[in-house]
């Protein structure tokens, strides 16, 4: 999230550094100056009052209308579990290219088939932990509530091994984190979050909030819970990776989606500047209904692209299971095509693996799904080879459904 918003804010030279000013009134929460001298926002404790309109009433209603939409099709589906894989990683990469990385949906496939023969592509790492952040979260949250303890857990997978994981992964900070152009000290910083003992109390508030009952619609209620993660900025780094994760796991725990196939980070990264702006808006000016609004409208247009996206993928599972069904195919390349579109990049030892048979086997099943044109050998090696899935990446890496 910094490199962003440190992008966004040097485009904007309006914007210096915090100042008390800046902060309009005190609805959102308090600016105080600290004994070092510094200013740090403090949030008020969840839910603000909310001024409704007829239109933002009709924002609420569109966004509920597209995200039952995908919902009726995610419980539609002829095996759902074929689909999570692909938006996971696609959700994997967006939320990361937001943070500044620059891994492509082919490095992370390319990483995960090659496993420990993986060359090093830069950031690649922090987006294959995402998805292991991602998914830990989502098995995890079926067990245990929404809360600190979970969130503390998936940011320790989020940040292993990767660049940040000295910024004690798994907990939150102990000092004073700031926002602001490379080499700023505190005194400079266009955003401070609460110091800590401050932060702790926003902490509890927020699972709190995260654990009563309300009369508020959920989405607006996430919007809330996004806006108030990113506020508080509980860790040293991955704040925003974090803060965008919860909103997958507030709507599969609170029943909105039965399988996880809505995200929102190519939404947020479409309208990066945006984003940005009206997170911080609502800090300086209390300006909730502007930014509500923009998040219903990403879960709006992303509920229409996860429809289109599922559909054209399902359509060309039929069409590769009707194809190898035509040539008699056993009931093992059926399962490798299935597994393609979990995995669209695999190797014969990986394939193997995961069906269960020889490596001989494997390579005879691989070859007939290239000779099929399913497959294609990506590398131009004759060790070592990943074998790529092209139409289904195709789909899954398509910067719209449309």
């Amino acid at each position: 999230m910094l490199k962003s918003i440190i992008t966004l804010f040097l485009k904007n030279e309006s914007i210096i550094k915090m100042q008390a000013s800046d902060f309009k009134d005190n609805k959102p929460g308090r600016v105080s100056k600290t004994p070092q001298g510094y200013w740090a926002f403090v949030p008020n404790p969840l839910p603000p009052f909310l001024l409704l309109s007829w239109d933002f009433v009709k924002q609420i209603s569109d966004a509920d209308r597209s995200l039952s939409e995908l919902a009726g099709v995610a419980r539609t589906l002829p095996n759902p579990h074929l689909l999570i894989g692909p938006f996971i990683r696609r959700e994997a990469v967006l939320s990361s290219r937001i943070e500044g990385t620059q891994a492509s949906l082919s490095d992370l496939f390319f990483f995960e088939a090659a496993g420990s023969k993986a060359a090093e592509v830069p950031d690649v790492r922090e987006v294959a932990n995402y998805v292991k952040a991602l998914e830990y979260g989502l098995a995890r949250s079926k067990k245990l509530p929404i809360s600190l303890r979970l969130i503390r857990e998936i940011h320790e997978r989020l940040m292993k091994d990767v660049r940040g994981e000295h910024l004690t992964p798994g907990e939150f900070r102990r000092s004073q984190n700031w926002i602001g152009p490379p080499g700023c000290t505190l005194m400079e910083a266009v955003f401070v979050p609460p110091p800590v003992e401050e932060m702790k109390v926003a902490l509890g508030e927020l699972e709190k909030f995260l654990h009563m009952p309300s009369s508020l619609p959920p989405l607006v209620r996430m919007a809330l819970v996004h806006y108030q993660f990113e506020a508080i900025h509980p860790f040293l780094d991955g704040n925003g990776r974090i803060g965008r994760l919860l909103v997958t796991f507030l709507l599969c725990a609170e029943g909105l989606m039965p399988q996880p196939l809505l995200y929102l980070s190519a939404f947020f990264e479409r309208h990066r500047q945006d984003y940005y702006r009206l997170l911080l808006e609502v800090s300086q000016k209390g300006n909730w209904v502007e930014w509500i609004t923009f998040f219903l409208r990403g879960i709006a247009e992303q509920s229409q692209d996860a429809i289109k996206r599922s559909r054209r993928l399902l359509e060309l599972w039929q069409r590769y299971r009707d194809q190898v069904q035509a040539a008699r195919a056993s009931a093992l390349l059926l399962k490798l095509v299935d597994d393609l579109f979990s995995y669209p990049a695999v190797t014969i030892g990986l394939a193997a693996k995961r069906l269960k048979v020889t490596h001989r086997s494997s390579q005879l099943n691989i070859s007939k799904l290239v000779r099929a044109g399913i497959l294609k050998e990506a590398t131009g090696r004759q060790r070592n080879r990943i074998f790529v899935a092209p139409a289904i990446v195709k789909i899954i890496d398509a910067p719209t459904a449309d």
